[in-house]
């Protein structure tokens, strides 16, 4: 088993030593990882962020970033003064055996002085395909190129998410989350903060407490919440079941399934093409529809005022509030309530 402690990683690997003061936008430390074959990534920190990048073999590394935790104007400490907060007030422990690397930085008093934190940071380059475990307590996680199984946390960082496959749960506990060019299982949640999610294809998940959602170019079974904020959406194929507590929801392109509510924004709709079902709810707010036409539909709308173009071939019954029958022979149910709000359909 190697063990890596950090005054012996100091000495043993390449380090900018030659310079007094230490750049914070290079890396303290540098270790190859080439010889290794990593197939799984273990790191902590308690401040720092986290990158992990799928590479070819021969470039696999860990860089190792160090800077001051209240750092203001880009202020730089020495190679000296780094050492010693280190070895005097943080465990800075690096293993790699047997295509395990395990990168764990923490204070040794959760009381540390404001004064003397550090912010550590790690970044590796592995191959693309590992298994990883992340966390940090407040920096951002980022994550490309790989494939597997990636879990991550952060207390409050930001989430970075770019040409993902696998298995893929990612949280914050505030941060935003963006979300591109990845597929198959992916679970992301935030307690506050945005997401945006785009060209990515799978079974999506997408969670947010108060923050918007913003979804382009997606394709699968994908299902987008957020607790308040507005919901806009572009070009998606398969399933979309996307609701907000509050916010407005516009969503254009469609060919897929759909089912959306809101409590009290507004809602409009574009449809190219119909799934399965589509369901739209409104507790308060207008609702603008636009479906294309000639198809068979089952209609179920109810609002405070239905206004619509005229329907041809329908079989049912037709009131100011409420439209209920068959068009064009029938076939996938369109079911839309507006509350008090009103319901403007229209087909193109």
């Amino acid at each position: 088993m190697k063990k890596y402690i950090l005054l012996l990683v100091i000495v043993s690997c390449t380090l900018n030593a030659s310079a007094q003061i230490i750049d914070s936008d290079k890396p303290y430390m540098t270790r190859s990882l080439s010889a290794d074959a990593i197939k799984d990534v273990v790191v902590q920190t308690s401040g720092g962020s986290i990158s992990v990048s799928g590479v070819n073999a021969s470039e696999a590394r860990l860089e190792v970033y160090v800077k001051k935790n209240n750092n203001r104007g880009n202020e730089t400490l020495s190679n000296e003064e780094i050492q010693k907060r280190l070895s005097e007030d943080y465990d800075l422990d690096i293993n790699v055996n047997g295509g395990k690397i395990s990168a764990r930085a923490k204070p040794k008093d959760k009381n540390i002085d404001w004064k003397k934190a550090l912010s550590i940071s790690f970044k590796l380059f592995v191959p693309q395909n590992i298994t990883s475990d992340l966390q940090t307590s407040g920096g951002s996680i980022h994550l490309n190129n790989l494939s597997g199984s990636q879990e991550f946390t952060t207390s409050g960082g930001s989430l970075h998410i770019n040409n993902l496959s696998g298995k893929v749960k990612g949280r914050t506990s505030g941060g935003s989350i963006q979300l591109e060019n990845s597929k198959d299982d992916i679970n992301l949640f935030t307690s506050g903060g945005s997401i945006e999610a785009k060209n990515s294809n799978g079974n999506i998940n997408l969670s947010t407490s108060g923050g918007s959602l913003t979804l382009k170019d997606l394709n699968g079974v994908i299902k987008a919440n957020t607790s308040g904020g507005s919901i806009n959406g572009k070009n998606i194929g398969g399933e979309l079941i996307t609701s907000t507590s509050g916010g407005s929801i516009v969503l254009n392109d469609l060919s897929c399934s759909l089912e959306t509510s809101t409590s009290g924004g507004h809602i409009d709709v574009s449809m190219k093409e119909l799934g399965k079902y589509l369901t739209i709810s409104n507790s308060g707010g207008n609702i603008n529809l636009q479906l294309p036409a000639g198809k068979g539909l089952d209609l179920k709308l109810r609002a405070d005022n239905i206004k619509r173009s005229a329907l041809t071939n329908f079989q049912g019954t037709i009131e100011d509030d409420e439209v209920n029958g068959k068009l064009n022979g029938g076939g996938i149910p369109v079911t839309v309530r507006a509350g008090s709000g009103r319901i403007n359909l229209e087909f193109k």
